[in-house]
């Protein structure tokens, strides 16, 4: 099993386990995307790499984050996690829903700074603990960061081809009511199930 070595200690952590939390953590973006990419109708691609670059790019800086900060940071911010990830996922799917319903302008066809900063940080604020584990257990944090993102990318990227291609297909706008419905759903997930 390839390792390497850490930059501080002695806690060397296996590739492959980096690889499965990475996966992990990157589930909550990869049905985000799906959800954008059922209501992105054009510019899929650009969709695919600006969802995936944004996901993977707060992925892979907040376990850096929460390692630098240490456990105490990481367990004062992890209070609010939850809320700040039901409160931010609510918004967006809220607002993909009333889009649909008024015949407005698809929320993911017309992504915005704060919508993108706003769904980066709902996605990735569980990565925050990831990092003070690290930091605890002696890990260095720059490889599984790295490792994190870009899986993070290429999963939010895939997610979003996917979402298109299930829009495409049905060609209903009202699929766009069931991303929003999704993005609710993991906000209420996240709420009642925190990561501990």
């Amino acid at each position: 099993m390839a390792e390497y070595a850490s930059i501080y200690n002695d806690q060397p952590m296996e590739i492959l386990t980096i690889l499965l939390v990475a996966v992990a953590l990157s589930l909550d973006a990869f049905a985000v995307s799906v959800a954008g990419g059922v209501s992105a109708r054009q510019d899929r691609m650009r969709h695919a790499l600006t969802l995936g670059t944004f996901f993977g790019g707060f992925q892979a800086g907040m376990p850096v984050l929460g390692w630098l900060g240490g456990a105490a940071v990481s367990g004062y911010v992890a209070g609010f996690a939850p809320w700040i990830a039901f409160i931010l996922l609510g918004f967006a799917g809220g607002r993909m829903i009333y889009e649909s319903l008024t015949g407005g302008e698809e929320v993911f066809n017309a992504l915005t700074l704060s919508l993108l900063l706003a769904l980066s940080v709902a996605t990735s604020i569980d990565a925050l603990a990831v990092g003070a584990s690290l930091a605890v257990i002696g890990a260095a944090i720059l490889v599984p960061a790295l490792i994190i993102g870009v899986t993070t990318f290429c999963i939010s990227a895939a997610g979003v081809v996917i979402g298109s291609r299930v829009g495409r297909a049905f060609r209903a706008r009202r699929l766009e009511i069931v991303g929003g419905l999704i993005l609710i759903g993991i906000g209420i997930v996240i709420l009642l199930d925190p990561i501990p």
